[in-house]
């Protein structure tokens, strides 16, 4: 996808702050056990599509308004994830603004995890999908 230079340059800048994980790297460390909080920050629509097993719902506009009530833990290991990589990073971005300690964007967002042929979770389906 094209981003217009101004986002782009949003987007470049709060990456310089954000620590982020591959696909392959996500999944290497829960499987090593490792627990996170997963965020996705798409919106509505993109989430009744589907999304990441296990994931919670907080669309990009309203994540900062709701993050402190629904995780008042701000040492909590989160990871956010959009289509791609970017509205996430500008969430993550603003999360450790407000003080959150440990925040992670995953890198390549949703359209990545499908095109690695992971398991996603369809509202109103039985089973996770894939």
């Amino acid at each position: 996808m094209q981003h217009s230079p101004g986002f782009q340059a949003l987007v470049d800048d709060a990456k310089r702050r954000v620590p982020e994980f591959t696909i392959p790297e996500f999944c290497a460390r829960l499987e090593a056990g490792e627990r996170y909080i997963l965020i996705d920050t798409r919106e509505d629509r993109e989430w009744d599509q589907g999304h990441l097993p296990g994931a919670h719902h907080m669309s990009r506009g309203i994540i900062e308004r709701d993050i402190e009530r629904a995780i008042p833990d701000r040492d909590a290991p989160i990871v956010l994830y959009c289509g791609g990589g970017y509205r996430s990073a500008l969430a993550a971005d603003n999360l450790q603004k407000l003080g959150y300690t440990h925040v992670i964007n995953l890198a390549g967002g949703w359209r990545e995890w499908i095109a690695s042929g992971l398991p996603i979770v369809v509202p109103g389906a039985t089973q996770a999908a894939r």
